[in-house]
């Protein structure tokens, strides 16, 4: 059963092995700056990624499968005091409730403008879950398993936007179809791990 659990101690020591990327995109000097959480959780015994389904009522990314996190405030220390400010408006989760285990490489939003600073951290209690009705539709875990690329639905995609064309990568679980920067950081955070974590072929 060890093989199934998140192993937090392990993805810590990998990502306090190496230095974020940040961006070298020249635009990203007019970008916004924001931070998410990349949340794990065991459910069952298996790993698992939290996500968040957006309303149609927020300002950006209507509907969109996310991470908890939004954009820097002028009073935040630190990004990891805006992506734990921001996870507890969202979905109720404190610090008491999430272990911090390291950063992975930056990301930008093509339509948003925002330069997002991932971290990725351990969910220990789901016992204060409280959705903001007003940003959150749904919360969703999906296997850890789903990303690997062998036996996923991985796919890339053209996105065109503002004259040039991106590629992103697309995952898709049960009716959820994750697009955009939250493939991109999930993608980012496999490629990190790669095949350090040792996960049963159910998951996969």
């Amino acid at each position: 059963m060890s093989d199934q659990k998140c192993l937090p101690d392990t993805i810590s020591n990998i990502l306090s092995s190496r230095v974020p990327k940040s961006s070298d995109d020249k635009r990203s000097t007019n970008y916004r700056p924001a931070g998410v959480l990349l949340p794990l959780l065991e459910e069952e015994g298996i790993c698992k990624v939290l996500f968040t389904k957006r309303t149609d009522s927020v300002e950006h990314h209507k509907g969109q499968i996310s991470f908890p996190g939004g954009a820097v405030d002028k009073r935040d220390a630190s990004i990891e005091e805006t992506v734990l400010r921001e996870t507890y408006e969202e979905i109720g989760l404190s610090e008491k409730d999430i272990e911090i285990l390291g950063r992975i490489d930056d990301a930008l939003t093509v339509a948003s403008n925002y330069v997002i600073h991932p971290l990725v951290g351990m969910v220990t209690s789901m016992d204060d879950l409280a959705i903001n009705r007003a940003e959150v539709k749904r919360v969703i875990t999906v296997p850890l398993g789903l990303f690997y690329d062998v036996g996923s639905e991985k796919r890339r995609c053209p996105v065109e936007y503002d004259g040039v064309t991106y590629e992103t990568p697309v995952y898709k679980y049960r009716e959820y179809t994750i697009w955009g920067a939250t493939a991109g950081i999930m993608e980012n955070f496999m490629e990190i791990i790669g095949d350090k974590l040792c996960l049963p072929q159910a998951q996969k």
